[in-house]
């Protein structure tokens, strides 16, 4: 299984599902637009490998690794 926190700085991925339990964190993520068929591109990781800062739908976004890994993706 491929996820947000596997992707090459630079990559271009499309989202496939988030899993988790956490039903919060899983409708966060929805409302800031990873949502299924999306492209996401891994811009950088900060210095420690903590967050990653995506490119999704024309804007940036900071995600902690630790949600990444709920990303599938393909």
């Amino acid at each position: 299984m491929n996820t947000l926190a596997s992707v090459e700085q630079g990559q271009t991925v499309e989202v496939k599902n988030i899993v988790g339990d956490d039903k919060a964190l899983v409708r966060r993520l929805l409302d800031l637009g990873i949502t299924p068929k999306t492209k996401v591109t891994k811009v950088r990781t900060a210095p420690f490998g903590d967050p990653i800062e995506l490119s999704v739908r024309g804007y940036s976004l900071t995600m902690r690794l630790a949600d990444a890994l709920l990303v599938e993706v393909i």
